[in-house]
This record gives structure tokens, C-alpha cells and sequence, in this order.
């Protein structure tokens, strides 16, 4: 896992460093629902994450030790993806968001719980 520069000590700016981008949080979405996911299982995700900001959050979220990578392929050299106990633990921080998410915005609704349990990508 790789040591992450932090800009202050405060502890929300440094896990927004880690998965506060527009896309980050919505692949661990993918992953406590889906539990172990290829590559294409992101990409047929709703949302439609562009295949080289894909490419990098997987990369920073592996770094940053909150998924697991393991090739099931060596030619062409393919991956799963899964979530670390570290970042099974942001479950609680995606629940919470979905509540707020149906409380605050519009037209939203909480599509399934956040325990780590498999349904689909893009589900929540």
C-alpha cells in the first residue's frame, strides 16, 4: 500500500483525497454490491466511467490498499477486482450518503443497502 501525501491533518480532507473524485466512490459502490468485478462489469455501470479514468482509480484505489487486483488472465493480462476489508469499511460513508442523497435531492432513491451483500454494478 502506498503512502499517501497528505495536504493537512484533517482526517475529511484526507480521505477526500483518496476517493473524493467524481467517480472513485461510485466504483466501491460497484464493488460492495457486485463483490468481485472485472474490469467491463465497471464499464457496463449506468454511470458510464470513461475506460481511462477507470483504468486510474483502480490504480489509486489499489495504492491506497482499499481494493485487491489478481489476474485471471496472463495473455491478455486480465484482472478482478475486489474490495479490502479496508474499503468494505466505507460502506457505513455510502449508506449515509444514499440517505442523505433520498432526503436532499430529488427525484433519487436508495436502490439497495450498502452491507457488502452482491446485486448488480451501477445498483445504488
Amino acid at each position: 500500500m502506498a503512502r499517501v501525501e497528505l495536504r493537512s491533518e484533517c482526517a475529511v480532507a484526507a480521505t477526500l483525497d483518496i476517493v473524493g473524485d467524481r467517480w472513485t466512490l461510485l466504483i466501491v459502490r460497484d464493488l460492495l454490491f457486485g463483490g468481485e468485478l472485472r474490469y467491463g462489469d465497471f464499464l457496463a455501470s449506468r454511470e458510464g466511467i470513461p475506460t481511462n479514468t477507470l483504468a486510474d482509480r483502480l490504480r489509486k484505489l489499489e495504492d491506497a490498499g482499499l481494493v485487491s487486483r489478481e489476474l485471471y488472465s496472463q495473455r491478455p493480462p486480465r484482472a478482478s477486482y475486489r474490495l479490502t476489508e479496508r474499503g468494505r469499511a466505507l460502506g457505513p460513508v455510502l449508506d449515509a450518503m444514499a440517505t442523505w442523497g433520498v432526503a436532499n435531492v430529488p427525484g433519487t432513491r436508495r436502490l439497495g443497502d450498502f452491507s457488502g451483500r452482491r446485486r448488480g454494478p451501477g445498483a445504488g
